[in-house]
Parts: C-alpha cells; sequence; structure tokens
C-alpha cells in the first residue's frame, strides 16, 4: 500500500501556495483587511447594531476572494469539469481541506463562513442529479455566478436530529402547495434568494416518507425571519423563520415527492469527511504552534518543551492526529473507488468516525494550545479562541457526534450497513 500523497495532488497544493501568495495574502493586507483575522476578528466581523449579522465590508471581502479563486480555476476545483471544476475527488478535497486549514486563521480559508478558495459545492451536485431539466437550468448557473444563493430549512424549534418527526406541513392545492411552520439555524437566510424547505405533506409522524423538499424564493409572502440567533462564535446568520400560507407551485419540488429526507442525506458523506479533514487541519496547526511556542518560551530559566508536563499531552494529540489523518484520507479513497449510493451502505460508519472524532479532536487540542500558552493563548492574538469556539458547534451541526457514534453503533452491532440482522 502506497501511503504518499498523489504527485498530482502534491503538485496542486504547490500551486494554490502560490496563489495565496500572488491574490490572496496581498489582498489580507490591503484596507486593514487583517482586521478580519487579527485579534479584532470578531468586532471586525459582527454588525452588532444589525442583529449581529456580517458586516457587508467582510462579506464583501469573502466575495473577492472567491471571485479571484474562481479566475484562477480553484474555487470549483471539486465540481465536474461540465461545471468549470476540475472533477476534485474525495481524497484529493480531504488533502487539499486539511492542508489550508493547517494554516492556520486567513483570508485562504475562513471556515466560520464555509468559505475557501477551494469551494465545497454540494448544492450544485444535488441539482445535477436530482433536479427537473427546468430547475438545473435555472439554479446551476445563478449559483455558479453569485445571482442565487440557497440556504437549507430542515431543523425546527421542536425537532433537530428527530427530522422525521418535524411539524412543518404542505398541502396540496390543485397545482400549488401551501406550507406553513417554522424551521430554525435556517444559516445564510440574510442573503439567500431561496431556501431548501423539507415538510411533512403525508404519512405519519416518525417516517421518513411523506416528506418534501421545496424550493421556495425567500421573498415569498408569508415567509418571515423572526430572529437571528446569537451564537458562541459571531457573527450570526442563523435565524429562526416562521411559514404562514407559503405557496409554492408544483415546480418547486425538488427531488421526489416523498423523499426529500433522502435527499437531504444525499451529500452528507462528502461534507463530512471534507469537515473532518478541515479540523484535522485545525488541531494540526494548534499543536505545531505548541510545539514552537513550548521550544521558544523559557519559564524558570529553562525550554518549556523540557517539561513532560507539556510534551505529554501534545504527544497524545499528535498520535491522534497521525492516526486519524490515514482513517480519513483511507476513508476518502475508498469513497472514491465506489458509485454514490454505496457509500451509503459500505462507509457510512467509518465516515461518522471520522467526523466525530476530528472534531472532538480539534476542540482538544484548541483547549491544549491555550493552556501550553498560556495567558496570551486565551487571549484573541492568538487563534485558539477562535478554532475552539468554530469547531465546536460541529460536535452538534452536520449531524451530532452522538447521533454519528449511533450510526457507528448501528454497523458494529448489525443493526444496519452490510452486515445487518434480519
Amino acid at each position: 500500500m502506497d501511503f504518499t500523497i498523489p504527485a498530482d495532488i502534491k503538485a496542486y497544493l504547490g500551486e494554490l501556495d502560490a496563489f495565496i501568495e500572488k491574490e490572496i495574502k496581498p489582498l489580507e493586507r490591503e484596507n486593514d483587511n487583517i482586521r478580519f483575522f487579527d485579534h479584532r476578528r470578531e468586532w471586525a466581523r459582527t454588525d452588532f447594531d444589525r442583529g449581529g449579522l456580517p458586516r457587508h465590508e467582510w462579506e464583501d471581502l469573502l466575495r473577492e476572494m472567491r471571485k479571484r479563486a474562481d479566475k484562477a480555476g480553484h474555487f470549483r476545483y471539486s465540481l465536474p469539469k461540465e461545471y468549470g471544476g476540475k472533477d476534485g475527488t474525495n481524497l484529493a478535497m480531504a488533502i487539499i481541506r486539511e492542508y489550508l486549514a493547517a494554516k492556520g486563521l486567513g483570508l485562504h480559508n475562513d471556515l466560520q463562513n464555509e468559505n475557501s478558495i477551494v469551494g465545497n459545492l454540494p448544492t450544485v451536485l444535488m441539482f445535477r442529479d436530482f433536479g427537473t431539466p427546468e430547475q438545473k437550468k435555472k439554479y446551476i448557473p445563478g449559483m455558479l455566478d453569485g445571482s442565487i444563493r440557497i440556504a437549507f430549512g430542515l431543523t425546527e424549534p421542536n425537532h433537530g436530529s428527530d427530522a422525521t418527526w418535524m411539524e412543518t406541513r404542505a398541502t396540496r392545492d390543485g397545482d400549488s402547495w401551501r406550507i406553513t411552520g417554522a424551521k430554525m439555524w435556517n444559516t445564510g437566510l440574510h442573503v439567500a434568494t431561496h431556501d431548501f424547505i423539507f415538510a411533512r405533506h403525508d404519512g405519519r409522524d416518525g417516517s421518513p416518507r411523506g416528506i418534501g423538499c421545496f424550493i421556495v424564493p425567500t421573498k415569498s409572502a408569508g415567509f418571515k425571519i423572526e430572529e437571528y440567533l446569537w451564537t458562541f462564535n459571531m457573527p450570526t446568520d442563523h435565524p429562526r423563520v416562521s411559514f404562514t400560507n407559503v405557496w409554492v407551485p408544483d415546480s418547486a419540488m425538488f427531488g421526489e415527492i416523498d423523499r426529500g429526507l433522502a435527499l437531504a442525506q444525499a451529500f452528507v458523506h462528502e461534507n463530512r469527511i471534507r469537515q473532518a479533514a478541515s479540523s484535522l487541519g485545525a488541531a494540526a496547526y494548534c499543536v505545531n504552534e505548541s510545539v514552537k511556542y513550548a521550544n521558544h518560551r523559557k519559564p524558570f530559566g529553562k525550554k518549556l518543551s523540557v517539561n513532560q508536563g507539556i510534551q505529554f499531552p501534545l504527544v497524545e494529540l499528535a498520535t491522534q492526529i497521525e492516526m486519524l489523518r490515514l482513517l480519513i484520507r483511507k476513508t476518502a479513497w475508498e469513497m472514491d473507488s465506489m458509485p454514490h449510493p454505496e457509500v451509503e451502505k459500505r462507509l457510512s460508519d467509518k465516515v461518522s468516525m471520522c467526523n466525530f472524532w476530528a472534531n472532538r479532536l480539534c476542540c482538544e487540542a484548541a483547549d491544549r494550545a491555550m493552556q501550553v500558552h498560556g495567558g496570551i493563548g486565551y487571549s484573541r492574538h492568538k487563534a485558539f479562541e477562535h478554532i475552539y469556539r468554530h469547531h465546536r458547534r460541529y460536535r452538534i451541526t452536520e449531524g451530532s457526534e452522538e447521533i454519528q457514534m449511533r450510526k457507528v453503533a448501528g454497523y458494529l452491532f448489525g443493526f444496519m450497513g452490510p452486515h445487518k440482522r434480519d
């Protein structure tokens, strides 16, 4: 078995480095844009007088970064060539996302907003695989040029992981649907033109069937943002939203009429493995910075690094990073070897292992980095508190770690997966 990074991916990492130095770093230093990444970052990014939303200047900067990355041919890397991409594999994306996150905070890769010079664009592929010809023609070009932005409305005030019990309802009336209900953590609605709204239109509560996905314009009558929820990591773009007799035509139905949840799960594996790689990279950054600091800092006349109290916790983290890196890359490589539907049947447990452990490991590494650095590590003059606050959410979102552990247990004990027992 060969565990080296494939030559083409290694060469591409060099291309990304050159692009960052030529295009992104200068932009980061222009007009005091560094304020979005240094100790001022949370205040610079957050418009506290506008409900805690992202400041326009911050989002304008991210937009310019994406524009430059797209012009250089990097932003769409993961997409098929038919959409201007480079057919990036899951293995390549895992390596790239780890590599960029390991560089620390910067305009090249800001995961607070899921923004990177190499974009993760699963919604485009959702339309390719599940959209009607008319939907593909309308939405895919708009998403790629930025004129259309689609949010994702699944979680509700009373229902999160138990999505089959959702209370939002869609009632058919002729060739239209009337939607009534509410969603929570409907991220990105402050700039979204449309929202994927999952609603039950048939079947009993608790059944995965009878739930549809509707593409709803955010300016529809009865569509109301109730409040933006302030979070551990600001700014916020996570609102609670209500739907009061929101009408959409039949053409708004996305995917099969009663298999909306299957659509919601369609690309969760790609998202989870890439998120795991990003958390792994951020954890490696925290450990590497701690090692450098411990070799430099000299309390009591000797380097911190000679103390086992400093060494051993970092040794444990470094060991976990090495082991997790192998599992992530092996899993991504195996994902590339099979059709997408097979991933759910054969590899879903491995993807969940990668994701929940990487997110937890990143939080542990950030916490340890604060401890090694002492007071300066706790301050916002270092990136560790930001990394902790951001990656802490991933132990809840994209499937909580308990839900993912339940998936692993299902495979392990034969309740689901290739060894399911009757």
